[in-house]
Protein backbone atom coordinates (compact mmCIF):
# COMPACT_ATOMS: atom_id res chain seq x y z
CA UNK A 1 0.00 0.00 0.00
CA UNK A 2 1.38 3.42 -1.03
CA UNK A 3 0.70 5.93 1.51
CA UNK A 4 0.69 9.27 -0.20
CA UNK A 5 1.75 12.22 1.90
CA UNK A 6 -0.87 15.24 2.58
CA UNK A 7 0.05 18.82 2.44
CA UNK A 8 0.51 18.94 6.55
CA UNK A 9 2.61 15.93 6.19
CA UNK A 10 5.16 17.17 3.53
CA UNK A 11 4.97 21.17 5.25
CA UNK A 12 6.07 19.18 8.61
CA UNK A 13 8.89 16.82 7.07
CA UNK A 14 10.70 19.87 6.37
CA UNK A 15 10.90 21.54 9.45
CA UNK A 16 11.23 18.66 11.78
CA UNK A 17 15.06 18.60 13.47
CA UNK A 18 17.77 16.45 12.56
CA UNK A 19 18.57 13.30 14.76
CA UNK A 20 22.40 13.43 15.60
CA UNK A 21 22.70 10.06 13.15
CA UNK A 22 21.36 11.84 10.72
CA UNK A 23 24.20 14.57 11.09
CA UNK A 24 26.90 12.13 11.58
CA UNK A 25 25.61 10.40 8.43
CA UNK A 26 25.26 13.53 6.29
CA UNK A 27 28.71 14.79 7.57
CA UNK A 28 30.10 11.50 6.66
CA UNK A 29 29.02 11.48 3.23
CA UNK A 30 30.39 15.47 2.75
CA UNK A 31 34.06 14.63 4.05
CA UNK A 32 34.54 11.38 3.13
CA UNK A 33 35.78 10.92 -0.81
CA UNK A 34 33.55 7.52 -1.05
CA UNK A 35 33.29 7.21 -4.90
CA UNK A 36 37.25 7.17 -5.03
CA UNK A 37 37.55 4.76 -2.40
CA UNK A 38 35.11 2.69 -3.90
CA UNK A 39 36.52 2.61 -7.03
CA UNK A 40 40.19 1.60 -5.69
CA UNK A 41 38.74 -1.66 -3.59
CA UNK A 42 35.72 -2.84 -6.09
CA UNK A 43 38.65 -4.70 -8.45
CA UNK A 44 39.31 -6.72 -5.07
CA UNK A 45 35.72 -7.02 -3.53
CA UNK A 46 33.96 -10.48 -4.54
CA UNK A 47 31.72 -10.33 -7.27
CA UNK A 48 28.19 -12.08 -6.78
CA UNK A 49 28.36 -15.67 -8.25
CA UNK A 50 29.54 -18.49 -6.16
CA UNK A 51 27.79 -18.73 -2.53
CA UNK A 52 26.17 -16.23 -1.13
CA UNK A 53 25.94 -12.65 -2.60
CA UNK A 54 27.99 -10.45 -0.93
CA UNK A 55 26.99 -6.92 0.68
CA UNK A 56 27.16 -4.02 -1.41
CA UNK A 57 30.43 -2.54 -0.99
CA UNK A 58 29.37 1.05 -0.73
CA UNK A 59 27.30 -0.57 2.19
CA UNK A 60 29.90 -2.70 3.88
CA UNK A 61 32.82 -0.09 3.01
CA UNK A 62 30.87 2.41 5.43
CA UNK A 63 30.49 -0.17 8.31
CA UNK A 64 34.22 -0.93 8.09
CA UNK A 65 35.14 2.91 8.73
CA UNK A 66 32.60 3.27 11.37
CA UNK A 67 34.06 0.22 13.36
CA UNK A 68 37.16 1.74 12.77
CA UNK A 69 36.45 4.99 13.71
CA UNK A 70 34.60 3.72 17.17
CA UNK A 71 36.21 0.61 18.16
CA UNK A 72 33.21 -2.00 17.70
CA UNK A 73 32.77 -5.24 16.82
CA UNK A 74 30.83 -7.07 13.97
CA UNK A 75 27.69 -7.77 15.85
CA UNK A 76 27.99 -3.95 17.66
CA UNK A 77 27.70 -2.88 13.71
Amino acid sequence: MNHQLSFADSEYQNKRRQTRKEKFLGRMEMLMPWSRLEALIEPHYPKAGNGRRPYPLATMLRIHCMQQWYNMSDPAM
